[in-house]
Order: C-alpha cells, then sequence, then structure tokens
C-alpha cells in the first residue's frame, strides 16, 4: 500500500484548563507508535500505510478518553495519491 499522510486533531471535551493535557495523551500515543510525524499548532500529521494510521487514530482517540474526556471530535484529512506522498515533498522547501 502506497505511503499516505494523514493529519489528526482531536478536540477532547474537558473543562479547558486540561485540553492541552489530554491532547498530550494523543500525541503521546502517535510518538510511541514509530510513524513519522509532525506535531502543529492544531493538528499532528503522520505518514505510512493507511491501515496503520488508522488503528493510531483509534488509539489516540482511546487515550484521551482515558484521561478523562467524556467525548472526543476528530477532524481527520488524508493525502492520498497511487505512488505515495511524503511530507517531506510538501513541506522541503519551508524548511532551513
Amino acid at each position: 500500500m502506497a505511503t499516505v499522510n494523514l493529519s489528526l486533531q482531536v478536540i477532547p471535551k474537558v473543562e479547558d484548563e486540561r485540553t492541552y493535557e489530554v491532547v498530550d495523551e494523543a500525541i503521546k500515543v502517535i510518538r510511541e507508535s514509530g510513524v513519522k510525524y509532525l506535531v502543529g499548532p492544531m493538528e499532528t500529521t503522520m505518514e505510512g500505510e493507511l491501515d496503520t494510521l488508522w488503528e493510531v487514530v483509534k488509539k489516540a482517540q482511546d487515550a484521551c478518553i482515558r484521561a478523562g474526556a467524556s467525548r472526543v471530535m476528530s477532524v481527520i484529512k488524508i493525502d492520498y495519491k497511487p505512488e505515495g506522498v511524503t511530507m517531506e515533498e510538501k513541506i522541503h522547501k519551508y524548511r532551513s
């Protein structure tokens, strides 16, 4: 299967002062998954096979619930092309 980019934004239903704490738990799941990822101010973008990334998404949502969220809304964006797509091809010209 081709490499895809998947961006995940989790929006946990918690008290405002706990939002970052709970989002950090989702990012921890992504980090520990071993997939290539890049944390941004509004979402985290991952690179890999789609089936693998879906599993990471499910685990990240579960991590938010375990951290105390009563609900998790997620925004997911996927960039797919048959020959594969990388984060590097999109952002290399913006990195110094």
